[in-house]
């Protein structure tokens, strides 16, 4: 896969940073590691099966402790590696002017 249409640059890591992948409804958990991300997605490599991806969405989860969490959408599989995307919380994208209007 080539990067050279790419809209956000990618950070690629000299070391595995361990992540885990967990079902959008919470069923099914993966060890992952992550390989490079940008602004809107990220390279994993799967540790296991990756047939439990097929739901399509599923949260990265960064931390041990399950606070830092990006919610994804699968974009393509090869192998152990997968791309994902992110995917916006449309909940927190008010602006200054519409939360000042409905707190008055």
């Amino acid at each position: 896969m080539s990067g050279e249409n790419r809209k956000h640059a990618r950070v690629k890591f000299e070391h595995k940073r361990p992540v885990n992948l967990m079902g959008a409804d919470g069923t099914w958990q993966r060890s992952a590691s992550l390989l490079d991300v940008s602004e809107t997605g990220a390279r994993l490599a799967i540790e296991g099966s990756t047939d439990v991806l097929r739901a399509r969405e599923f949260f990265l989860i960064l931390s041990s402790t399950g606070l830092a969490f990006r919610r994804c959408e699968l974009i393509w599989i090869d192998g152990a590696d997968v791309g994902v995307r992110f995917i916006a919380d449309k909940g927190k994208k008010k602006t200054q002017s519409s939360q000042t209007q409905t707190a008055g």
